[in-house]
């Protein structure tokens, strides 16, 4: 795997921490016009929702790394969104705790040798999958909500740059 995709994967939750410096808690909670094309969740939603999806690629992680092919169950983001009462929770906590985890599992990433990254799981939805495979679509995925929570700003009048 590309050492620069470790990288990404390492420094992704200061990215996400960053993205929302600066908002009120009104800002987060702002839900967009539904022709804005910026979504339809809030920041804070959109930050839950990356904060629940770290756990689930976390979890898949050191899954294919300890485990020989892993069940990987998929999950509904729909469903958790609901019943985890986004709203009611910190963004600021959740931002956090993405860094926190994917620094953690950046440091394990990096000590491991290149084939560990072919190592597979089987996901539910998908089929076989390897570790490069969830490492690359947890990056692509914060990337895919960065961009969206930087729309939201710029529609709000609140982008930092």
């Amino acid at each position: 795997m590309d050492r620069s995709a470790i990288e990404q994967f390492e420094h992704g939750g200061e990215k996400l921490k960053l993205a929302i410096r600066g908002l009120t808690p009104e800002d987060l909670l702002t839900l967009p016009a539904p022709a804005g094309e910026v979504g339809k969740w809030s920041i804070q939603q959109v930050v839950l929702h990356l904060a629940d999806c770290e756990g689930v690629f976390a979890d898949r992680i050191k899954r294919v790394i300890a485990e020989e092919n892993p069940a990987l169950p998929a999950f509904d983001e729909n469903k958790w969104a609901s019943a985890l009462h986004y709203n009611d929770q910190s963004a600021e906590l959740a931002a956090s705790q993405v860094d926190v985890m994917r620094r953690q599992l950046g440091a394990v990433l990096k000590g491991l040798p290149q084939d560990a990254f072919s190592r597979t799981g089987t996901h539910s939805e998908a089929g076989k999958i390897t570790l490069a495979d969830i490492v690359n679509k947890a990056n692509n995925h914060l990337e895919h909500h960065l961009a969206f929570i930087h729309k939201k700003r710029a529609k709000m009048g609140k982008e930092m740059w």
